[in-house]
């Protein structure tokens, strides 16, 4: 008789052993993925932030327009990559710009939404319990429901 070759025994502790490591691979590269993305989202939140705060100090220190009864954050997210009129500047047209770019809140799964549409935005005269859209940005959020890794929920990071 041949002896080549495995017997069905051995390839069903095979086939066991593999699938009792793919068991433990799988739970491990999706906590892994969603790290990332969690990573990234506070990253892309310190981003935004940092650019209303500047836009603010520009604002307080006189360098953009000041209208009244405004609060001294952009009317929108736009506004910090388009950029605005530097009024302390001698040159005529000369514009102060906070973002090269709007980054995407990387928990928003819609790949068609325009970055700027990913975020909930809060303004001045809201509250961070109950954030609403107003006349400007002051700050912005996830609109995902879901929540971290620590429990939390992304809309409240």
């Amino acid at each position: 008789m041949n002896d080549k070759g495995f017997t069905l025994i051995e390839l069903l502790v095979t086939i066991t052993i593999i699938a009792i490591l793919a068991s433990i691979a799988v739970p491990l590269a999706e906590l892994s993925a969603k790290r990332s993305r969690e990573i990234e989202l506070k990253r892309n939140l310190r981003e935004i932030r940092l650019a209303l705060d500047a836009y603010k100090k520009a604002w307080d220190d006189g360098k953009i327009i000041k209208k009244a009864g405004a609060s001294g954050y952009p009317p929108s997210l736009d506004v910090l990559v388009e950029g605005i009129d530097d009024a302390s500047s001698p040159e005529f047209g000369k514009k102060l710009k906070f973002l090269r770019r709007i980054p995407r809140d990387p928990m928003n799964t819609d790949a068609y939404l325009p970055p700027e549409k990913t975020w909930g935005l809060r303004s001045y005269k809201s509250s961070a319990e109950d954030p609403e859209e107003g006349e400007d940005v002051f700050d912005v959020y996830s609109l995902s429901e879901d929540t971290a890794i620590d429990g939390t929920p992304y809309k409240k990071w």
